[in-house]
């Protein structure tokens, strides 16, 4: 278990050079070094101006990308579950994207990455409110406790990740570190989340409504 996520570490470096950014923002990412997209004609290609399909292709793309690549179909849900929620669909989406379980775990720093996040949950080591949950994607809500298992306590991973300057802590997840435990707050507003890359969630809404 010492190499909890280490099986999609490879996908996960693919997807933010196939994007052409540091999605995460880790110091140690290869596209620090070497700023242009995969592929033979990577350091020479030339991307023109993006048509508005384009724009909205890729910050769905990006958007989708930073939270583990979810799946299309479940993306697609999302917005549709937020289009008809009160309020701005962009919005409720981030509010529904920030409270699954694997995000909050990342949020919490209990992981590196929030691919590392989905496989402690998937593999049992994450409780909410004392019950073991191992989906994923399980919307937390604001009061909701989670705690890591004792196993995954001593896990290099989970010391190392909590112990990592390279986050900061969110005010929508209060974290006791000491206890390896977080609460979820409150559901945060797309200007709360602190993503490293832009993100442009009303052209993920512009998307899916065309």
């Amino acid at each position: 278990m010492a190499r909890l996520g280490a099986k999609r570490s490879t996908r996960k470096l693919k997807i933010g050079r196939r994007l052409g950014v540091n999605l995460w923002g880790q110091a140690k990412s290869p596209f620090n070094k070497r700023k242009y997209k995969p592929g033979q004609h990577g350091p020479t290609a030339r991307s023109g101006t993006a048509s508005d399909y384009g724009k909205q292709l890729r910050a769905k793309q990006t958007l989708k990308g930073y939270y583990g690549n979810i799946g299309e179909k479940k993306f697609r849900k999302y917005y549709d579950e937020a289009a008809n929620m009160k309020g701005e669909t962009n919005q409720n989406m981030i509010g529904l994207l920030e409270s699954r379980l694997d995000a909050i775990v990342y949020r919490a720093k209990f992981a590196p990455t929030v691919f590392s996040a989905r496989q402690l949950v998937s593999h049992g080591h994450i409780n909410v409110n004392g019950k073991r949950v191992k989906i994923s994607s399980y919307q937390v809500k604001p009061g909701d406790v989670i705690t890591v298992s004792d196993k995954a306590k001593e896990m290099p991973l989970v010391v190392l990740a909590l112990e990592s300057a390279e986050r900061d802590f969110c005010d929508y997840v209060k974290v006791d570190s000491a206890g390896f435990t977080a609460t979820f707050v409150r559901k945060p507003a797309f200007e709360d989340v602190p993503y490293p890359v832009l993100m442009q969630p009303e052209l993920v809404i512009e998307f899916y409504s065309r």
